[in-house]
């Protein structure tokens, strides 16, 4: 037996693939969120950089003896203080980078990764701790000399680093507010949606084991054709069931009295006291056994029938004059009684809609009726013939027939003719008719022209031969 593959919440992956996508790109968010909150904290604080250098700029001039001198504003240094407790540096050069004033060991970077007019910036280290640098580049003049100078301001990125750091942190605030918001409005979306097949399982999980009704419970769209093929399979389940009830009924009824008579002419042959007592309850066995045979085929091809209703038999051809011919071949070579002259009348093919095997079933049934009903000696004649876009098949004998009266209930089951004095179960021209409507066709009984015998006429659609 295969093992079953263990099954799978369809919640929980519906959450899985709704969710980590949208976690996904918060996380792409986050990080463009911290890059944009980097680039802002260094432009903000580049600005007050430049603001500072520049100030002191404003204060660089050429004295008496034509050398730069500075004279730096406290305002300049004050403005880059902050609650971080951030560290200031600075230096000014002269021409030929000849130190002016500052911190000597500052080195002043020759490129620089962002540069405006005058300014350029860049990251670097200065007594073990990062620093940002702004470097104003720049001229003083007297009336005799200009000479070229740089100032350089530096202070450490604790500030700017915790301002990156609040921006990342409202960013993923609102990043995580907003998926916890999302996965709520999933959760509860999805459970929404799975809600109508909780109420379908409730609604079947009540049914009981004969309950074989269609289900009629509104479910989503993309559940209906599942719902669909539920029912179709329910209803042939129902049909196969209906048809195995009617064959273990119909077999119960009909097989008791032949198995009674078995029964007691097998009793009959332990005490018979001579040669002809057994052999005539022997015979009487063999007779009980063969109705018993012929009941119970009959029974089958009924099972076969209940269950051909539920299917397609549009896809089904065939060859009703071949079928015909092969039975009466069939038939003559079982060493058939001589008194039934038996034959064939008609073309050598034409087709109807309709399964072989049945409509052998059908054929056979109407002849076997007509032997064992129809009296001896007996003529039997089965014909075809096209008739438009019809088939024409019918089944005519010369025996006793069936009174006018009489032949609606002969095509019930287990119903026989009034004056029919033979033994028997009451379903050949039954199964003959089911076959017919089965195959949507229609059956007719009447009498010959001669008035005497039964003639059983069918008519089918008319299939074009390939």
């Amino acid at each position: 037996m295969p093992l079953q593959r263990p099954s799978y919440s369809l919640r929980r992956r519906l959450l899985l693939w709704l969710l980590l996508p949208l976690l996904a790109i918060g996380l792409v968010a986050l990080f463009d969120a911290y890059r944009s909150a980097r680039l802002t904290a260094d432009e903000i604080s580049d600005r007050v950089l430049a603001g500072s250098a520049l100030a002191i700029a404003e204060r660089v001039f050429v004295n008496d003896d034509g050398q730069l001198e500075v004279d730096i504003p406290y305002v300049a240094l004050d403005m880059l203080t902050s609650s971080e407790e951030d560290r200031v540096f600075y230096q000014i050069e002269g021409p030929q980078a000849q130190f002016i004033t500052g911190y000597r060991q500052l080195a002043i970077p020759d490129t620089f990764d962002r540069s405006e007019r005058d300014f350029g910036y860049a990251n670097s280290l200065f007594r073990g701790a990062p620093i940002r640098i702004a470097v104003f580049s720049g001229a003083a003049a007297s009336d005799t000399v200009s000479l070229a100078y740089r100032v350089a301001v530096a202070e450490t990125t604790n500030a700017r680093a915790k301002m990156a750091r609040d921006i990342l942190l409202r960013s993923a605030l609102r990043q995580g507010v907003l998926i916890v918001a999302a996965a709520l409005i999933v959760w509860f979306a999805v459970t929404s949606a799975l809600r109508p097949l909780y109420r379908l399982q409730e609604a079947v999980g009540r049914r009981s084991p004969e309950d074989l009704r269609p289900i009629r419970h509104r479910v989503p769209r993309e559940v209906g054709g599942l719902v669909a093929t539920i029912n179709d399979l329910v209803k042939r389940f129902g049909s196969s069931l209906a048809a195995l009830r009617n064959f273990t009924a119909n077999a119960s009824h009909q097989l008791r009295t032949p198995l009674t008579v078995m029964r007691t002419q097998l009793e009959l042959a332990h005490r018979a006291e001579n040669k002809d007592d057994l052999d005539r309850a022997l015979r009487e066995t063999d007779a009980a056994i063969g109705d018993a045979e012929r009941v119970l085929s009959q029974l089958l091809v009924l099972a076969r029938i209940d269950s051909a209703a539920q299917q397609d038999l549009s896809q089904h051809v065939c060859d009703a004059a071949l079928v015909a011919r092969q039975l009466c071949e069939e038939l003559i070579s079982a060493n058939t009684s001589p008194q039934v002259d038996l034959g064939y009348e008609g073309p050598d093919s034409v087709t109807v809609r309709g399964d072989p095997v049945l409509f052998r079933e059908m054929l056979r049934n109407l002849v076997e009726n007509a032997i064992r009903h129809g009296g001896s000696p007996i003529e039997i004649t089965i014909r075809t013939r096209p008739d438009g876009n019809q088939v024409v098949v019918e089944v005519e004998d010369d025996g006793v027939g069936i009174a006018p009266d009489q032949r609606p209930a002969v095509l019930e089951r287990f119903r026989r003719g009034a004056g029919s004095s033979a033994e028997g179960s009451g379903l050949g021209l039954a199964v003959a008719g089911e076959i017919v409507a089965l195959f949507g066709g229609t059956l007719e009984l009447g009498a010959p022209e001669g008035g005497r015998g039964l003639l059983v006429t069918m008519r089918f659609d008319r299939v074009p031969s390939p």
